[in-house]
C-alpha cells in the first residue's frame, strides 16, 4: 500500500506542476498580448482557460479519492490537503490571466497611453514568485517559500508606483482616464497573482513544518531571521 500511495502522490505532484506551468505561461502570454497589442494572443489566453479549469477539477477529484481510499496519515495527509489548497490558488491565477487579456483587448483598441515598462516588470516578478513557490512545494523547501513571502513587497511597491503615475496622467488629461483605469486594473490583477503565489508559499511552510503562518508578519513567520 505504501509504494502505491507514494506513486500516486508523485503523480499528483506532477499534475500540480503541469498545471502551474500552464498558468505561468498564461500570465506571460496575457502580458505579451498587452505589450505587443496582439488581440489574437489575448483571445487564445481566454479560450485556454477551460483547460485550466479542467485540470483543477481533476486534481481536486484525485485528492478526494486519495483521502477516501488511502486514508493517509501525518505528512501524506498534509501533502494532500496542501495540494487541494494550492490548486485553488493556481486556478485563480489562471482567471487573473484571463482578466488581464480582457483588459488588453480593450486597451489595444485605443492609442497607447505610455510605453509599458513597470507592468511587464511587475508581471515578471509575480511569475517568478509563482515559479519559486511551486519549486518550494516540489522540494519541500520552507526557506525558498519564505523568500517568496519577502518578494511580495516588491510587487506591492510597483503596484503603488504604477497607480501614482497613472493618477498623474488622469489629472493632467481627462481623456486618458479610461485607459489609465484599465491599466490600474491590470496592475491590481498582477498584485493579486503575487498574493496567490504568497498563499502557495505559506502552504509550503505548513507542509514542511506543520506551522500555519497565514496572517503572521514576517518576523513571526520567520523566527530564524530574528536576532
Amino acid at each position: 500500500m505504501g509504494k502505491i500511495l507514494d506513486k500516486e502522490l508523485s503523480d499528483l505532484k506532477e499534475r500540480l506542476l503541469t498545471m502551474g506551468s500552464v498558468v505561468e505561461a498564461q500570465v506571460a502570454r496575457s502580458i505579451k498580448s498587452l505589450v505587443d497589442r496582439d488581440n489574437d494572443l489575448a483571445r487564445k489566453v481566454i479560450d485556454a482557460d477551460h483547460e485550466v479549469n479542467r485540470m483543477e477539477v481533476e486534481i481536486d477529484e484525485e485528492c478526494i479519492r486519495l483521502l477516501a481510499l488511502r486514508q493517509p496519515e501525518a505528512g501524506d495527509l498534509r501533502f494532500i490537503t496542501t495540494a487541494m489548497k494550492i490548486v485553488t490558488d493556481i486556478e485563480r491565477i489562471g482567471d487573473l490571466a484571463v482578466d488581464v487579456s480582457e483588459r488588453a483587448l480593450e486597451l489595444n483598441e485605443e492609442p497607447i497611453l505610455k510605453p509599458y515598462i513597470d507592468v511587464p516588470r511587475m508581471a515578471k516578478a509575480a511569475r517568478n514568485m509563482l515559479k519559486e513557490a511551486l519549486d518550494a512545494f516540489v522540494n519541500r523547501n520552507a526557506e525558498l517559500a519564505r523568500a517568496v513571502l519577502d518578494e511580495d513587497d516588491f510587487v506591492d511597491e510597483l503596484n503603488k508606483q504604477i497607480f501614482r503615475e497613472l493618477l498623474t496622467f488622469m489629472i493632467e488629461d481627462p481623456h486618458s482616464i479610461s485607459r489609465a483605469i484599465r491599466i490600474t486594473y491590470i496592475s491590481k490583477y498582477l498584485e493579486r497573482i503575487a498574493d496567490h503565489a504568497t498563499n502557495i508559499a505559506e502552504m509550503v511552510v505548513y507542509l514542511v513544518e506543520g506551522r500555519i503562518i497565514r496572517h503572521m508578519d514576517n518576523q513571526q513567520a520567520n523566527p530564524a531571521s530574528q536576532g
